[in-house]
């Protein structure tokens, strides 16, 4: 069974710099640069400085922990079990606590490598020495849950709250145990002790709102969900509101809707209701709320899912725009390269969709989905070699894909177009194994591996019982079913299928001309009146689109600015007060130092009611600093002026006036030029 490594408490790299001994540490050279380069986070130093402890004093059991820990951060569970094994070794007898954080060490190294019985042994023997560490039993209760051992889950959540009773984190296990065997009342208790603990600990109201949903009181569900996203975002409460039934669905749309009303300058509660109507495949509603969220405070997530939205109602120039515009705030974000791959493929422009293909299997050539795409893009391109190799190393590095319907088919088509008959047999062969018990739907292969063995009545008979049985995208069987005529040289009936896809309402134009099953049809005059027809009423999307689309929607503003000190300085008014910014594309927000934050309040520049929230925020050096966030009702520069811009008050007296990302991504796009020292706006004005 495999395990989810999910300790609440986490044992290893927390732990190490906090473990306190009656017993002194050795403070030879070598080993104390290692702890501080530990501390420090300069890993691979700390293991440089560990092993020449080790050298010089092979019997410091402290290194050898030091190394095991290090060892499992690096995924080498070999290396960090015998470094364990050897600190067990040398540490001294006395040191308790560093021989039961030893085991425990070794029960996480356990964990990763799915040994569950030895890692609960040693977190056994770890409680054993250190009966006093509640993380120790945290981290068996954890496992038990895992294993659906409950009843010594509880045990261990009990034994911690014995141990301190503010600690809510044994209510919250024994809750989650109830939740996890559907015994909602008792969880609720639980999780009611646990908010009166802690009424912050979002945690609380989102798990009790789990409880709610397995009782159906919607009312009380969706109030806890609310309550747990206004604390901080709460990934559950996240999560559960996007999988509920209609009626509950409702009835948080309209809470999140007040929570909205109530924070009109908070981005968070339209991205939660764009979230849930895109989940619900309304994408007008969902890019709306995004847009919203976006001209609060601009992310690129917004954008990327503004641009997710488009390519799935098909309007696949508006998704390239919104894709480009996310990669202009966040260029190394390479899901949104592969999205804007995605984009491409679909208008049939597999050039450049195979230049970004390459991008991220550059970034990361061990993700194995990111070949089967391009995969596809090369067989479109009738690349058939090419793609078969991709198809292969994607098998190599997930074999379980040898068992996927798409990829088998796919190969094999790769394999058949290029006469490699046996082959492309063999994987035809495996499909109908594997689909052999699923019941036939639109998204069964079956037909396509009948057609491509020759079996042309076992390929339209079952492709028909697909179409018969269709409800939900009867268009796009239709025109599977002339796929399949193609396939099988019936050129005549294929067309008439296509016809029919077309008139039920098939709109893919691109994907009709690209598509390696219809080339037997393209020199067919049917096929070419056919084209022509139904391109004058389905919207083409791609790249024969002239630029007046763009042009009507946006305007060329140039903003001067002035270089002081290698720095970039931007005139601008803040609710009316004339300043200066400091232009920083590499900045995700904006910022302002305490001098010039309390000069405003105290001018009635902004007032109390914008104060609202605090937020913590790294600086160059790497050190958090928390800052209060208030409102900027009106930011103006270059004429152009933006509503409701959240900054960050940095208690730093030198900090800049700091102009980031979140401006800058709800402008458009941004170029610099130096030689007339000019900012040129590309600026979005509406649809």
């Amino acid at each position: 069974m495999k395990l989810k490594v999910f300790f609440i408490m986490m044992l290893m790299t927390a732990n190490i710099p906090l473990a306190k001994s009656q017993i002194k540490q050795p403070d030879s050279y070598a080993y104390t640069r290692g702890v501080e380069a530990y501390n420090e986070k300069k890993y691979a130093d700390a293991l440089e400085w560990f092993n020449r402890e080790l050298s010089e004093h092979p019997d410091n059991g402290y290194a050898y922990v030091y190394i095991s820990i290090l060892r499992y951060e690096y995924q080498e569970y070999g290396k960090a079990l015998s470094a364990i094994d050897n600190a067990l070794k040398h540490l001294p007898k006395k040191d308790k606590e560093w021989h039961s954080l030893a085991l425990a060490s070794r029960a996480e190294v356990y964990t990763a490598m799915q040994d569950t019985i030895k890692a609960i042994a040693d977190l056994s023997q770890a409680i054993k020495i250190d009966p006093t560490n509640p993380k120790y039993y945290n981290a068996r209760a954890q496992l038990n849950y895992e294993l659906k051992n409950y009843t010594h889950a509880d045990m261990d959540y009990q034994k911690m709250i014995s141990l301190d009773q503010g600690d809510v984190m044994g209510y919250m296990g024994i809750g989650r145990n109830a939740n996890a065997e559907s015994r909602w009342d008792n969880a609720i208790a639980q999780f009611n002790y646990v908010i009166k603990l802690a009424p912050d600990y979002s945690s609380g109201y989102s798990f009790r709102a789990d409880s709610y949903i397995g009782k159906e009181m919607w009312a009380e569900a969706t109030d806890d969900i609310v309550k747990a996203l206004d604390i901080d975002g709460d990934n559950k409460a996240f999560y559960l509101m996007q999988d509920l039934p209609k009626e509950a669905l409702a009835l948080l749309k309209a809470k999140l809707k007040i929570q909205m009303a109530k924070q009109p300058t908070n981005k968070y509660w339209p991205y939660c209701l764009a979230t849930i109507a895109q989940s619900g495949e309304e994408y007008d509603s969902a890019i709306s709320y995004y847009q919203q969220a976006h001209s609060l405070d601009a992310n690129s997530l917004f954008l990327e899912n503004i641009s997710k939205c488009y390519m799935w109602k098909k309007d696949y120039h508006d998704a390239l725009d919104y894709a480009e515009r996310a990669l202009s705030m966040s260029p190394e974000d390479y899901d949104v390269i592969d999205l804007k791959a995605d984009i491409l493929s679909r208008l049939g422009r597999f050039d450049e969709c195979l230049v970004e293909r390459n991008k991220y299997v550059s970034k990361y050539p061990d993700y194995p989905f990111v070949y089967l795409s391009r995969a596809d893009d090369l067989l479109s391109i009738r690349k058939y070699n090419d793609a078969v190799e991709d198809y292969n190393t994607a098998i190599v590095l997930a074999p379980k894909l040898t068992e996927y319907p798409y990829l088998l088919m796919r190969r094999g088509d790769a394999y058949r177009l290029l006469g490699k008959k046996n082959e492309a047999k063999a994987d035809y062969e495996k499909l109908l194994e594997v689909e052999k018990d699923s019941v036939l739907n639109s998204d069964s292969w079956t037909p396509f591996a009948f057609s491509g063995l020759g079996n042309a009545d076992k390929a339209i008979e079952t492709m028909q019982y697909i179409i018969d049985n269709d409800t939900t995208d009867k268009n796009g069987s239709l025109y599977n079913m002339a796929c399949i005529y193609a396939r099988l040289e019936q050129k005549e009936t294929a067309i008439k299928y296509l016809h029919d896809a077309f008139k039920s309402g098939y709109s893919n134009i691109v994907h009709v001309k690209t598509d390696y099953d219809l080339d037997c049809l393209r020199e067919m005059s049917e096929y070419k009146a056919l084209i022509d027809e139904y391109s004058k009423d389905i919207k083409v999307d791609n790249s024969t689109k002239d630029e007046t689309h763009i042009k009507e929607q946006t305007e060329i503003v140039e903003v001067p600015f002035t270089k002081d000190g290698g720095v970039t300085k931007v005139k601008c008014t803040v609710n009316g007060l004339p300043l200066h910014f400091v232009f920083d594309t590499g900045a995700a927000d904006v910022t302002m130092s305490m001098v010039e934050a309390n000069f405003m309040l105290k001018n009635e520049y902004i007032k109390p009611i914008d104060i609202i929230g605090s937020a913590r925020y790294m600086d160059a050096n790497g050190d958090i600093t928390e800052g209060t966030i208030i409102n900027l009702q009106t930011v103006n520069f270059g004429g152009l002026e933006l509503k409701n811009v959240r900054a960050a008050v940095v208690r730093n007296q030198k900090a800049p006036l700091l102009l980031g990302q979140s401006v800058l991504g709800r402008l458009g796009k941004i170029e610099i030029d130096n030689p007339k020292q000019r900012l040129v706006i590309t600026h979005k004005i509406s649809k």
